[in-house]
């Protein structure tokens, strides 16, 4: 969060914001209507009971009431009208809720619908801590300003008025008094809280980044233990906790000095009104119970100043996430771009020509340089070159992942712009050499690659990636649990988990980046074997760093800075002397053979 949102008022845009918010509680605005009137009615049925006390000591005394009722009869009326204001608030309470976790789940899907939905571009500008904090934190504070925060604040809002209208009618030489006094106090109050709204931004804006510490050293603990960088990461969060510490301390100083404020002058205030009512009493110019009516009328409009400073806070607040989430349910789609041809399956050659390329973050530097391929349908070509070569951002550009610079990528005659994002992403399969797996069973990681897939279709995929064997070796079969990103198993069994879900997704064109390399001897064999079986009649792009695994492809292209450097056959390029691959070649095995 940077620091202008910090320092967000309620301002137009912010407005504009909660208004399109808005239209996520218009389904059910009968709920929310009826609340509000429920709200008023319960407001008002509030300010008839405070005002009962002094009728009952006026009743107790002998004094002029203004209802001829006894002293039970009072008794009785309050507590019928409190069980009813009991009974309103209840039925209140039921209908924010419907209207605040009904609206906020509408916001949370579409707002998770519409992250999901973005171009890689996109998440590489933001920490994934950042992301999940608008679908968390920023919902959270929504639902929690529609459930509670904003019938509070028209509550006190309309005890305020009531409170104000009340006593200018029946008390006004009092009511002047406190006119007098109360506006300062509503000034200096203000004050306050601003400051207040700064400071507890700050702690807000602290607390996320020891989060972000947190979710970073969770997510990748393994590589902190195996830097056994424990203790680095403890002292890094203490700092960052004690620079949160800090923060708060002086937070809580301020806060220490409003409320000292608040029972001096405040209840000061209140303390001198009913100084100089005693006197009105003593005079005769008053009846006690009428001046305890005022007192307890004044503490609640006092109450309600109070209050309304700190609900003011909290609403421009959330108005400041209200920015931040429509800002993202704002942003155009991915899946909804450019490309309208929708086809079942695409099957066909792929072209990349004069393709240039630079990563949105770092578009300074080339990444691809010109870089022509030609694979016929039914082909396997190989990727070789040194990390960072551009290998990897090949198989990217023809996902789609990114924007091309210049050039273009064709799948049979159609450039890939013109498809439909799903129909070509639908008909590639991609084995990554990192594998990621979701935390749940290794049925529902399979069933990815096609969720309406039978047991015989997910069974006869995990036989030809071989890990059959060992999914059927766990005592809860396909539903073993994997862990999160796939912690229980081990990298060959994550390697082949993946391999079963691309076979089942049964794709026109794979995309292999050195989808072997976590196997052993014996399970590479055998799953090389499987995907031999299963590049046949498929275009293949495999990204090759072991190149024993590509002999026997049709075409082999080096890439060397952005650039293809040398294509040919294994035997070809193994005969050019001085070939970059012929050099490659012989650290890997002896080319005698």
């Amino acid at each position: 969060m940077s620091k202008e949102e910090t320092k967000k008022k309620i301002t137009k845009d912010g407005l504009k914001s909660a208004r399109q918010i808005f239209s996520y509680i218009k389904p059910y605005s009968g709920y929310f209507f009826g609340a509000l009137t429920l709200l008023v009615i319960g407001s008002v049925l509030m300010m008839m009971i405070m005002g009962i006390p002094g009728e009952m000591v006026n009743a107790a005394t002998g004094a002029e009431t203004r209802f001829p009722l006894n002293l039970n009869q009072w008794g009785v009326l309050m507590m019928l009208i409190l069980a009813l204001r009991a009974l309103l608030s209840f039925v209140q309470t039921i209908l924010f809720a419907n209207v605040s976790e009904k609206g906020m789940a509408d916001i949370r899907r579409d707002l998770y619908g519409r992250l999901i939905t973005q171009s890689m571009d996109y998440f590489e500008g933001f920490r994934v801590g950042e992301l999940t904090s608008r679908i968390t934190a920023d919902v959270e504070q929504l639902q929690s300003v529609f459930s509670i925060t904003l019938a509070e604040f028209i509550r006190q809002v309309l005890i305020l008025l009531f409170g104000i209208v009340i006593l200018a009618f029946l008390m006004p030489k009092l009511f002047l008094i406190m006119l007098l006094v109360i506006p300062v106090v509503v000034v200096l109050a203000m004050t306050f809280g601003r400051y207040i709204k700064k400071l507890s931004k700050e702690r807000q804006d602290q607390l996320a980044k020891t989060n972000v510490i947190v979710e970073e050293t969770l997510q990748n603990f393994s590589i902190v233990k195996a830097f056994s960088n424990e203790p680095f990461e403890v002292n890094r969060y203490s700092d960052s906790i004690a620079k949160m510490v800090g923060i708060s301390l002086n937070f809580a100083k301020v806060r220490g000095l409003f409320f000292a404020f608040i029972i001096f002058l405040l209840f000061g205030s209140i303390l001198f009104i009913l100084w100089r009512g005693a006197f009105m009493v003593q005079n005769g110019n008053m009846e006690a119970g009428s001046l305890l009516s005022f007192v307890i009328y004044t503490v609640m409009i006092g109450g309600a100043i109070a209050s309304l400073g700190n609900l003011y806070t909290t609403i421009a607040g959330a108005l400041g996430a209200t920015e931040r989430v429509q800002k993202i349910l704002e942003r155009p789609q991915e899946l909804s771009s450019e490309g309208t041809e929708e086809v079942e399956r695409i099957a066909g050659s792929v072209r990349f020509s004069d393709v240039h390329f630079s990563y949105p973050s770092r578009v300074d530097v080339p990444v691809l340089k010109g870089v022509n391929i030609d694979i016929g349908f039914g082909d396997k070509v190989a990727l070789v070159g040194q990390s960072g070569s551009g290998k990897s951002t090949i198989v990217r550009l023809l996902m789609r992942f990114y924007k091309l610079n210049k050039g273009e990528i064709k799948v049979g005659d159609t450039p890939i712009e013109a498809l439909d994002l799903r129909s070509l992403r639908r008909s590639i399969g991609l084995v990554p050499q990192e594998v990621i797996l979701f935390g749940g069973s290794i049925r529902e990681n399979l069933l990815y690659g096609k969720p309406d897939a039978s047991d015989d279709e997910i069974i006869a995929a995990a036989e030809k990636s071989h890990c059959w064997e060992f999914i059927n070796s766990f005592p809860e079969g396909l539903d073993t649990l994997v862990g999160e990103r796939g912690i229980k198993l081990s990298g060959g069994q994550k390697q082949r988990i993946a391999i079963a879900r691309t076979i089942l997704k049964d794709p026109s064109i794979l995309l292999l980046d050195e989808a072997t390399s976590s196997l052993d001897a014996e399970s590479e064999k055998l799953v090389q074997e499987a995907m031999d079986e299963l590049m046949k009649g498929r275009t293949s792009i495999i990204i090759a760093h072991r190149l024993a695994t590509i002999r026997n492809v049709d075409r082999i292209y080096v890439i060397e800075n952005g650039e293809i450097a040398e294509e040919g056959s294994h035997m070809e390029l193994t005969k050019k002397e001085d070939g970059i691959y012929k050099n490659l070649a012989k650290l890997q095995f002896n080319l005698s053979e």
